[in-house]
C-alpha cells in the first residue's frame, strides 16, 4: 500500500511537471493556438446551420408543414422574403448554403494558416529550448546517454508533440463544442431518439481509455527501441573506418537487423491494438447509425418526427457519431503525445551544470594544488584515491601512468568536466588559492586549453576549426598557431589550403594532422593553463621534436600539463 502511495505521488508529480512543461513549450504560440480554436468554432458554427436550413426546405418550403425552426434560421428567412418568397425561388435556398459553404471554406483556410503558424513557432521554440538545455547538461549526462537516442528525442518526439497540439488539440475542442450543440439540438427535436443516439457515447469513450492506455505503452516501447536504433545507426556512419578496417559490416549489419526486427515486432504488436481499437470503433458506430435510421424511420411513420427533421437529425447523428469516433482516436494520440512528452521531459528536467551563487572571476595564474583528491565514476572503484601535489605557476608537470590509471580524469576534473562531491570528501583543487568549485566554469575553461586524447574536428575547414576557441582570430593568428604545432606546411600544400573543408570529426585528415590541428586551436586561446592529453601520441618523432620545441617558446608563463 504505502509503494502504491509513493508511485502515485510520483505519478502525479510527473504530470504536473509535464504540464508545466508544454506551457513552457506554448511560449510564443499560445495565442496563435487559440485564434486557431476561435477560427475553428466559426467551421462548427457554419456545419451546424446546414441541416437547419435543410429541415426548413423540406418541412416549410416543399411540404408547407409547420415546422419549429430555430431563431438564427428564422432570421435568414425573414432576410429572404419569408416562406412563400423561398417556395416561388428555390434557387435562393441553394445560394445561402452555397453562401455558408464559402464561408465554412474561408473559416477552414485561417484555421489551417494559424494552425500551420502556431505549430512551426512551437517547434522552433521546443528544439531552441532543448538544445539550450543540453548544452548546459554536465559532461557526465553526456557520457550515460547515448547520442543517437538524444537526436531521436529531439527529433521524432518533438514531431509527436507538434502534431498533436496542432492536429489533436485543436480538433479535440471543435469536436466537444460541436458535439454538445449537436446533442442540445437533437433532444430538442425527438428526445427518445436522441436518447439512443447518446447511448453509443459511454461504450466509446470506455473502450477508447481502455486501449489508450495499452497503446500508450506500446508507443513507448517502439520510441525507446526506435532510440536504440538511432544510436546504432550514428554509431556506425560516425564509427564507419573501424568497422571497414576490422572487416566488421556483416556483423554490424546482423546487430542492426536484430533491433530492426525487434521493433518492426513492437511496431506490429502496437498496430494489433490500434486495428482492434478501430475495427470495433468503426462497428459501434455503424450499429449506432443503423438505429438510429430504423427509429427514425418508425418515428416519421408514427408521426412523431417530419420528413426534414429525419433528415436533420440523420445529419446531426452524423455529426455526433464519427466525430466521437475520432475523439476515441484521439485519446490513443493523446497517449503517444504523453509519452514524448515524458522523454522529452527526461531532458528538460536532468540537472544542469550550475556555478554556485557567488562564483568568482579570480586570477588564473596562480599555483595548482591538489589536495587529498579522491574520485569514482558512478558504480565503478575509486580511481583517484587521496592525490596532493602542487604545480607552480609557469612550470611544465608531466603525467605518466599506464592506461586506465587517472591521468586524463585529473584535468578533467580540473576543468570541472566533472565534478568533486559537494561535501568535501573527495578534497579539493585550487588555483591561486581559490576552490574551483567557486570559479565561474565558463570562464574557468576559457582559461584551461585541453588538447584532448581523442581530438574532435567539425565539419568546417581548417581555419574554422582551429578559430573554434577564439571566433575574432585574425588568419595571420591563425597561420601563427599553426605553424607553432607544424601544420602550417601541410596545410599550405593542400589545394584549397586553409580553407579546405574537414569531413565529419576530421575524417579526412590523418592522425598527426587532427592532433596538430587541435595544438593549434588551443593555442589561440592564449590560456594561462594549458594540457596536452596525450596529444603527440599519432605524429612521427621528429614532428614531435619540433613542435615540442617550439611550445617551448611559445608557452611563456603558461603552467602546462603534460600527459602521457
Amino acid at each position: 500500500m504505502k509503494e502504491k502511495k509513493i508511485k502515485d505521488k510520483a505519478t502525479k508529480e510527473q504530470k504536473r511537471s509535464n504540464r508545466r512543461l508544454m506551457l513552457e513549450f506554448l511560449r510564443g504560440s499560445k495565442l496563435l493556438f487559440l485564434a486557431g480554436i476561435i477560427v475553428s468554432l466559426g467551421v462548427t458554427g457554419a456545419d451546424m446551420l446546414n441541416p437547419q436550413l435543410i429541415r426548413f426546405t423540406v418541412d416549410t418550403v416543399l411540404r408547407q408543414e409547420e415546422s419549429s425552426t430555430p431563431a438564427y434560421v428564422q432570421a435568414i428567412v425573414d432576410m429572404l422574403g419569408g416562406a412563400d418568397a423561398i417556395r416561388t425561388h428555390l434557387w435562393t435556398v441553394a445560394a445561402v448554403i452555397i453562401v455558408v459553404a464559402f464561408f465554412a471554406a474561408i473559416f477552414r483556410y485561417l484555421q489551417r494558416i494559424l494552425n500551420t503558424k502556431a505549430s512551426e513557432t512551437l517547434v522552433e521554440h521546443m528544439r531552441n529550448m532543448l538544445y539550450e538545455k543540453i548544452q548546459s547538461l554536465p559532461f557526465s549526462w553526456h557520457m550515460k546517454n547515448k547520442t543517437g537516442d538524444i537526436i531521436q528525442r529531439c527529433t521524432s518526439d518533438v514531431d509527436m508533440v507538434k502534431n498533436f497540439l496542432s492536429e489533436q488539440l485543436i480538433s479535440i475542442i471543435r469536436i466537444v463544442i460541436q458535439v454538445t450543440v449537436s446533442l442540445i439540438v437533437m433532444y430538442s427535436m425527438d428526445t427518445r431518439l436522441a436518447l439512443a443516439a447518446t447511448l453509443s457515447l459511454p461504450v466509446i469513450l470506455v473502450y477508447s481509455a481502455v486501449f489508450g492506455s495499452r497503446i500508450g505503452s506500446g508507443f513507448k516501447d517502439c520510441d525507446e527501441a526506435e532510440g536504440t536504433l538511432s544510436a546504432i545507426a550514428q554509431e556506425n556512419l560516425t564509427g564507419v573506418r573501424v568497422v571497414r578496417a576490422f572487416g566488421r559490416e556483416k556483423y554490424e549489419r546482423e546487430r542492426f537487423r536484430a533491433q530492426n526486427d525487434k521493433y518492426e515486432g513492437l511496431w506490429v504488436k502496437l498496430s494489433k491494438y490500434m486495428s482492434a481499437f478501430w475495427g470495433m470503433g468503426d462497428f459501434i458506430s455503424g450499429l449506432q447509425v443503423m438505429l438510429i435510421i430504423v427509429l427514425g424511420v418508425l418515428a416519421c411513420l408514427d408521426g412523431r418526427l417530419t420528413a426534414g427533421s429525419f433528415i436533420a437529425f440523420v445529419t446531426y447523428n452524423s455529426m455526433l457519431t464519427w466525430p466521437v469516433r475520432r475523439l476515441g482516436r484521439m485519446i490513443s494520440e493523446m497517449s503517444k503525445a504523453g509519452i514524448a512528452i515524458d522523454r522529452l521531459g527526461y531532458i528538460m528536467n536532468s540537472e544542469p551544470e550550475h556555478d554556485r551563487p557567488d562564483a568568482c572571476e579570480p586570477d588564473m595564474h596562480g599555483d595548482i594544488v591538489f589536495d587529498d583528491v579522491s574520485f569514482a565514476y558512478d558504480g565503478c572503484p575509486e580511481l583517484l584515491s587521496h592525490i596532493s601535489l602542487t604545480v607552480r605557476k609557469g612550470t611544465t608537470l608531466g603525467i605518466l601512468g599506464g592506461t586506465g590509471s587517472g591521468k586524463s580524469t585529473l584535468v578533467h576534473l580540473l576543468d570541472r568536466l566533472y565534478e568533486l562531491p559537494a561535501d568535501g570528501s573527495g578534497g579539493k583543487i585550487t588555483i591561486g588559492g581559490v576552490d574551483i568549485a567557486d570559479i565561474r566554469a565558463s570562464y574557468l575553461r576559457r582559461n584551461i586549453g585541453i588538447v584532448l586524447q581523442e581530438p574532435y574536428l567539425f565539419s568546417r575547414s581548417i581555419a574554422d576549426n582551429i578559430a573554434i576557441a577564439s571566433p575574432g582570430a585574425g588568419m595571420e593568428e591563425i597561420r601563427d598557431a599553426a605553424r607553432v604545432a607544424c601544420l602550417d606546411e601541410t596545410v599550405s600544400g593542400f589545394t584549397e589550403g586553409y580553407d579546405t573543408f574537414v569531413g565529419e570529426r576530421g575524417v579526412t585528415l590523418s592522425g598527426g594532422q587532427k592532433q596538430r590541428t587541435a595544438i593549434a586551436r588551443m593555442l589561440t586561446e592564449k590560456a594561462p593553463i594549458m594540457v596536452f592529453d596525450d596529444s603527440l601520441s599519432a605524429v612521427d618523432a621528429e614532428t614531435d621534436a619540433k613542435i615540442r620545441a617550439a611550445l617551448s617558446d611559445k608557452l611563456g608563463s603558461s603552467t602546462v600539463f603534460l600527459i602521457s
